[in-house]
Order: structure tokens, then C-alpha cells, then sequence
């Protein structure tokens, strides 16, 4: 009984009936054009005049329909009014993939808005007249019910019973009513097969945007923090005996930081789908920059830079900088000391690198050791993958780790 009611309660099935209202009222305008129409055919009866004009006027509503704007504000307003959860429409290139029956969906809306605004109103005006008029006739004797030729007579206590029942069908329209719209909604103002494709595309190309991102401040952050932790050890170890190399080290992570900072700019701005600046890139020809910040940590650093590496394309060179970047800090994490080898080779047919360093139990194990979220070496794969390379890693010999990637040289930008 009470699951029965509840939708009389609810505010969204009246301000869902106030919308069918307004689609009725909003129709009023077109109205006169569809008239005048009709009755420009004097010689016909009258019912075929009235059957033109209603013709005329659903033409005009279906028109109204076919503009892009209609079916923005009817969604904004069936969201509102009708609390149905529906999506912005596409636009453009996304929406060309229509057929002519999805672009008919919205005219059939608002011809079936209009119906039911028009049809509840009247009918809801004849309840409520019915239920105000039937007592006070009874009273005066008159008690009389007459619609559309059809004519009855109520007597006695039964008047009162008549219309308490009018009264009672008045909420029961308004949710049939909004019920109504609120099943058309989806079906009509809802995305169609091929919107819906188009938005599965867009929410991927945003996933996909969203986890280079990722990638991206996991190589520039996680080596940032890595090589400035390092660098603010070594720093407090050798403060007192050389505060030259300790001023050195600071000025290091004051560098490091700065990149990390435009680096984390960009990304969040992203992210809060905010305007964002120019994106950082780094390329080979910031690896130098890298390998100082190393040694300011007090890596040892051995490179082998083969080829023009200033020739490597703008895609290319990018990730073979990130690739290098996530090998080092994973070196100076999970790396017993000892010299990092770092070799570059850059060819017509490819780009070839390689990252090598002693295992074992080095400086960042133990209770400074650094956390890891394991993401590192799959974020490498997925990258490597896009760009059709090959990636090694593991063991290289007793004591040592290899890191090697090659990368073919037609990468598309």
C-alpha cells in the first residue's frame, strides 16, 4: 500500500507533470500558423479543417525538433525536471555517424511531449472541475454530468462519491504522466547506437590519455623523490668536511624539484580538465641534465651516447628519455653502488638503450629503503609496446642488472 503512494509523493512526479505542461504551453505559439493553414481551404468541412490544422501544427513541432539546440534544452530540462540521468549529445564529427531515424527521435518527442502535456492538462482540468462542480450541484438539485454529448445524472450522496473519486485521479494522472516521460526519455532523448560508440571512444581516448599520464608522473616524480633523497643524504654526510659538494647536492635538488613541479603542473591541470600549460618535454637532449643530477647524488655514471642523438624524432627521443629515466631511478633504488652503465645508440633503423648496475645489498635497503609500487617495469612494457620496440630485463650475469630496450626509428609523432 505504501510502495503504492510513494510516487504521489515524490516532488519529481509534479515538477515531471510542470514539464509536460510546459511542452503544451510552449506548443501555444505554433498554434495560429497551423490555423491560419487550415482555414486557407474555405471549402472544406469543418472537420477536415481541424484534422489539417492539427496536421500543420505537428509539422511545425517536428521542425522545431530538428534543431540541435531543442534537444539540448529538452535534456538539460528532462534531467531536471524528470531526474532521468541523461548524457550531453554529441556534436560534430561524433554525432556524423547518425542515421535519419535517430535524427527523427527528437521531433518524435516532442510530438508525444506536447500529446501528453495537452492531454494530462485537459484531463486534469476536468477532474479538478468535476470535483469542485458535482457537490454544488447536488446541492442546487442539478446534479449533472455532461462530455462531449454524453450526459448522466448523479443524485444524491453519490455526487459527493463522484467527486472525491475525481479528486483522487488527479495525483494518479500526474504520475501516469511523468511516469510516461520518464520511460520515453531514454528511449528518445538518450544517446543513440552511434552516440553511444562515440562516447565509448571519447571515455577511451580519455582513459588511455589519462594513463599516459600516469605513466608519466610516475617516471618524473618517482625519480625526482628518488634522486633527492639520495642527494639530501649525501648532502648531510658531507655538510661539515665539504660544503662545497653539499651546496652542490642542495642546488641539485633545488633543480630536480623545479622539473618535478612543471612536470606535476601539467598533469593535475589535465586531470581537472583545467587549461593546461605547453607539456614539459624531455628528450635525449636533456639526458646529460639527467645524468649530472645523478652524480650530484653520488652515483658513479658511466655513458655511452652513440649516433646524433639531436636527429631522434620528437616521439622517439621523448619516451627513450622516460625509459632511461625509470632504469636510473630503479638503478639508484634497488642498486648495490658501483658504477650505472648507461649506453645510447642511435641508428637509421632504430634507437637501442641500455641501463646496467651492480645487485645486491646497496645504500637504499633497510629501513631507508624506498617504496615501490610495482608499477614501474609494466608502465616500461606498455610503453615499449606502443612504439613496436622490444624490452629485456633481468639478470646480467652473478652481480649485475640489465635493463634493455630497442626501439624501431619510424615511430609516428
Amino acid at each position: 500500500m505504501i510502495r503504492g503512494i510513494r510516487p504521489l509523493l515524490r516532488g519529481s512526479t509534479y515538477s515531471g507533470v510542470l514539464f509536460a505542461y510546459c511542452g503544451a504551453a510552449a506548443s501555444i505559439p505554433l498554434l495560429p500558423f497551423a490555423m491560419v493553414a487550415a482555414l486557407a481551404w474555405r471549402s472544406a468541412p469543418y472537420g477536415v479543417q481541424a484534422v489539417l490544422a492539427l496536421l500543420v501544427w505537428a509539422v511545425l513541432i517536428s521542425a522545431v525538433g530538428l534543431a540541435r539546440s531543442t534537444r539540448r534544452v529538452l535534456i538539460a530540462c528532462a534531467r531536471r525536471l524528470l531526474r532521468v540521468p541523461l548524457p550531453d549529445p554529441v556534436t560534430g564529427r561524433q554525432s556524423a555517424g547518425s542515421s535519419g531515424a535517430d535524427r527523427w527521435r527528437t521531433p518524435l518527442w516532442l510530438l508525444l511531449h506536447v500529446a501528453l502535456g495537452w492531454t494530462g492538462g485537459l484531463a486534469t482540468a476536468l477532474l479538478l472541475g468535476a470535483g469542485v462542480v458535482l457537490p454544488g450541484n447536488w446541492l442546487s438539485g442539478q446534479a449533472r454530468v455532461t462530455l462531449f454529448g454524453w450526459s448522466a445524472r448523479v443524485s444524491g450522496g453519490w455526487s459527493w462519491a463522484v467527486a472525491l473519486l475525481c479528486l483522487l485521479l488527479v495525483p494518479a494522472l500526474c504520475v501516469l504522466v511523468a511516469n510516461t516521460l520518464r520511460w520515453l526519455a531514454p528511449r528518445l532523448l538518450g544517446p543513440s547506437s552511434a552516440e553511444r560508440l562515440a562516447l565509448a571512444a571519447e571515455r577511451e581516448l580519455l582513459l588511455a590519455e589519462r594513463n599516459r599520464l600516469a605513466q608519466e608522473l610516475h617516471d618524473s616524480i618517482g625519480h625526482t623523490l628518488t634522486a633527492a633523497t639520495i642527494q639530501a643524504a649525501v648532502a648531510g654526510e658531507v655538510l661539515s668536511a665539504d660544503p662545497g659538494a653539499a651546496r652542490a647536492a642542495l642546488r641539485s635538488i633545488e633543480e630536480s624539484a623545479r622539473a618535478a613541479l612543471e612536470d606535476l603542473d601539467y598533469v593535475l591541470g589535465v586531470l581537472r580538465e583545467e587549461p593546461a600549460g605547453t607539456a614539459p618535454t624531455r628528450t635525449l637532449a636533456d639526458l646529460p641534465e639527467l645524468l649530472d643530477r645523478l652524480r650530484h647524488a653520488g652515483a658513479t655514471v658511466e655513458p655511452e651516447l652513440s649516433g646524433d642523438l639531436a636527429q631522434v624524432q620528437g616521439t622517439l627521443s621523448r619516451a627513450a628519455y622516460r625509459i632511461l629515466q625509470e632504469g636510473l631511478t630503479n638503478a639508484l633504488r634497488h642498486g648495490a653502488g658501483g658504477p650505472i652503465q648507461v649506453r645510447v645508440l642511435a641508428a637509421a633503423d632504430g634507437l637501442e638503450l641500455s641501463v646496467v648496475n651492480r645487485t645486491g645489498v646497496g645504500m637504499c635497503t633497510g629501513r631507508g629503503a624506498f617504496p615501490t609500487s610495482g608499477h614501474g617495469l609494466p608502465g616500461l612494457g606498455e610503453r615499449v609496446r606502443l612504439l613496436h620496440g622490444e624490452l629485456e630485463a633481468g639478470p646480467d650475469g652473478p652481480q649485475h642488472w640489465r635493463l634493455a630496450v630497442r626501439l624501431p626509428g619510424r615511430v609516428s609523432a
